[in-house]
């Protein structure tokens, strides 16, 4: 049998994942290599510039920065920040943690989600006052089950702008060093200690390292590893980067470390079937609603887009269809660039009436004004509706939008256990020596399957281990 291609091996896989350090020779040493160039692997460098004047090394195997972060909204919660003081918020870490921890039935592990809570509000000042990141608060809607609001958003709600900022700071400092189309084929471990990686696209490189964090992502663009963990959503669409292969966890695997919540991920309900776009779920958030092919409601879409996700898939087709009115259109129109982006590609019909409307999607037409119908009775008697959704709501009027969607896989969220300062943690206890995990390569903060994920929670432990392991793996290099 040919060996698995780079990117579609299992953790079981043979193919070598760690070189002996004995059996290798270094070509080039840096300080701090950091695996990925996505939003944990920019903050990562950018905290550990901060600590170190060594040099710090940024691998990315795609030609462009940014992975999931870049498809995201890039809206980072946080809590305590003085910019929900500003708009009148009071609110602690600990809030924050609670609501995570409700939506995931106290599944992920309640430390670490208080801890990432807390550094939540150091991240966000940090970001904004060392690195002059731009982030607006957003008052002006929430997503299901967050408390308050408590998004700190870039321009556009688009998390490419963030990692553009991001990207301009890193080229800007000095002792960052940082390589695109050079992927990171290997660790070097001496005995249980990394020392270092080889990486390169067509002519491999040792890099001598004393400390390697692993920023590579989730496994979600690798159908192997998503069929074994996640078969549940392995059929859908899937919307995340393609640098998404599991190299990360696969590696730090080799090396005895622990790994949890496999069958983690985010879905995500509205991806815009045709074109591809994604229709914000701030559409449902202020009211839009969805329908199957029968013009039947299906799903309660208050409990978020990445749970009802399956929901869509479910349907006939693996479709929905949203829809939503004028109101709602005109607010979101410059608002979110992936809203005006969907607006751009035709991703939306409009018609006078509903009837019209459904039959332009192409879902019953009688069927759909019924839930219309029903959905906004149920507004105006201030009761739950027929699938028992109470927040989020509002009647919905003519001339109506629509649009028709599907569920997809965004990411994954099991990984490499880590500790507080984002050290890769081994299946006996202890850590690997020298060795940290952020985003999507440790395990997130959703417990397990899809219902658990809180709106938010990617870029939570992508952007907050980012930091805590780039501060402490500079802190921590021997002089």
């Amino acid at each position: 049998m040919a060996e698995p291609e780079f990117g579609e091996q299992t953790i079981d896989d043979s193919v070598p994942k760690v070189r002996d350090a004995a059996d290798v020779t270094v070509d080039v040493e840096t300080d701090v290599l950091i695996a990925g160039g996505g939003g944990t692997g920019l903050v990562a460098a950018l905290a550990a510039a901060d600590r170190t004047d060594g040099m710090v090394t940024v691998l990315e195997k795609s030609h462009r920065l940014g992975g999931n972060t870049s498809l995201s909204t890039g809206m980072i919660p946080a809590a305590g920040t003085r910019f929900q003081r500003e708009a009148g918020i009071n609110e602690t870490p600990a809030d924050m943690a609670r609501d995570i921890l409700e939506k995931n039935d106290y599944e992920a592990d309640e430390a670490m989600v208080e801890h990432l809570c807390t550094e939540s509000t150091n991240l966000i000042h940090w970001l904004v006052d060392d690195w002059d990141i731009t982030l607006q608060f957003v008052d002006d809607f929430t997503y299901p089950q967050h408390s308050t609001y408590r998004m700190h958003a870039p321009d556009g709600r688009n998390g490419e702008n963030l990692i553009e900022e991001l990207g301009e700071r890193i080229e800007a400092t000095d002792n960052i060093e940082l390589l695109l189309h050079t992927p990171v084929r290997q660790l070097v471990a001496d005995g249980d200690t990394v020392v270092g990686a080889v990486a390169g696209e067509t002519h491999e490189e040792v890099i001598g390292a004393q400390k390697v964090i692993l920023a590579t992502d989730g496994f979600a663009g690798n159908r192997r590893m998503v069929e074994r963990h996640c078969g549940q959503i392995s059929d859908a669409l899937y919307f995340g980067s393609d640098g998404n292969t599991g190299d990360g966890i696969r590696w730090g695997a080799a090396l005895d470390a622990e790994l949890a919540c496999m069958d983690s991920y985010q879905g995500h309900a509205t991806v815009v079937q045709g074109t591809g776009a994604l229709s914000t779920y701030a559409v449902i958030m202020n009211g839009g609603f969805l329908v199957n092919e029968a013009g039947n409601r299906f799903g309660n879409e208050a409990k978020g887009y990445s749970a009802l996700a399956i929901d869509v898939v479910e349907q006939a087709d693996s479709v929905a269809y949203e829809i939503f009115d004028e109101r709602i259109f005109e607010k979101l129109e410059g608002e979110f660039d992936d809203f005006d982006e969907a607006v751009e590609l035709g991703s939306y019909l409009s018609a006078p009436d509903i009837e019209t409307l459904a039959t332009e999607l192409g879902c019953d037409p009688a069927a759909t004004a019924d839930a219309l119908e029903s959905y906004n009775d149920a507004i105006r008697d201030g009761k739950p509706d027929s699938v028992g959704r109470s927040d989020g709501r509002s009647v919905l009027e003519p001339p109506f939008y629509g649009a028709t969607v599907t569920g997809s896989l965004f990411h994954t969220q099991g990984g490499l256990v880590v500790d507080e300062h984002g050290r890769v943690r081994k299946s006996e206890g202890g850590v690997v020596e020298n060795l940290y995990a952020g985003g999507g390569t440790a395990v997130g903060v959703s417990g397990h399957g899809a219902g658990g994920y809180l709106s938010g929670n990617g870029l939570t432990t992508a952007l907050g281990l980012g930091r805590l392991a780039g501060v402490h793996a500079a802190s921590s290099i021997d002089d």
